[in-house]
């Protein structure tokens, strides 16, 4: 057995270390009392040397990444849009926004949404200044644009994803909205985090057995363990990010955890 120590770029085994204690000895008129002190610095040193391997046996270890994935479909839907006028002074603007408010609100009602699944916010106007030809403020308001924003929220996710499709309706009618994506969550992910956790944990083992074992040796036991980010994507997507990612935007996902292991390494 050759067990190498490092001590800058110098190696030196046992055996090398044997020849040339007995390199000097014999040198050294092959006295008796030389020799005896060869001997005892070749004993030390293979003893040495046997307890720094074993030391490192005895400390390694092997980090292995464990994955874990799920299909999950969203369980609650995020509808948000503005409800919008632009308008030459400030009370037309006001008055057009509340007769959309009034017309969106019972679109809603009409198609089932409850009192308590939808919201609206407070209004926000924009001035809207005045140029010339030469693209120069002329100091004068030209328009005052208002908004007022919407949101639906709900468990129903099919009918209110239905809903948001036929906001169209409302244009034909003369309603100016802007009508944005809904957004698909999936609210019970506090829950599955642990067992998605335990199950990448488990993966990780068996990577790690799989490796040590195609080398003769035996995984020892576990020495720590670390969760990565979770990816919750659309399904079969390849997107990943370092600080995890929520993908809101199909009503199907598929959930990746992630753990990062160490464990012992045995004879």
């Amino acid at each position: 057995m050759q067990a190498l120590r490092n001590e800058g770029s110098l190696k030196v085994s046992p055996d090398n270390f044997k020849q040339k204690i007995l390199y000097m000895s014999s040198s050294s008129n092959n006295s008796d009392h030389g020799l005896f002190i060869a001997i005892a610095i070749i004993v030390a040193a293979w003893l040495l040397g046997g307890a720094l391997v074993d030391f490192k046996k005895a400390g390694d270890t092997i980090s292995v990444t464990g994955s874990a994935k799920r299909a999950i479909v969203s369980d609650l839907i995020i509808w948000r849009g503005e409800l919008y006028s632009q308008q030459p002074t400030k009370q037309i603007a006001y008055d057009e926004v509340k007769q959309f408010t009034e017309q969106f609100e019972k679109f809603l009602k009409g198609n089932g949404v409850a009192a308590t699944e939808y919201s609206f916010g407070s209004l926000n106007t924009n001035e809207i200044e005045e140029y010339d030809s030469n693209y120069r403020p002329t100091g004068r308001i030209r328009a005052y644009r208002m908004t007022r924003s919407f949101r639906v929220e709900s468990q129903r996710v099919d009918e209110i994803a239905e809903l948001a499709l036929r906001a169209g309706d409302l244009v034909s009618e003369g309603v100016s909205l802007n009508s944005w994506q809904p957004e698909y969550i999936y609210t019970k992910l506090a829950d599955l985090r642990v067992e998605m956790l335990a199950e990448a944990t488990k993966d990780a083992q068996e990577r790690a057995k799989a490796m040590v074992e195609a080398t003769g040796a035996k995984l020892g036991d576990l020495r720590s363990a670390q969760m990565g980010v979770f990816q919750i994507t659309q399904p079969h997507s390849t997107e990943v990010s370092g600080y995890g990612m929520y993908d809101t935007s199909t009503k199907d996902k598929d959930i990746t955890a992630v753990a990062k292991v160490s464990f012992a390494l045995d004879d």
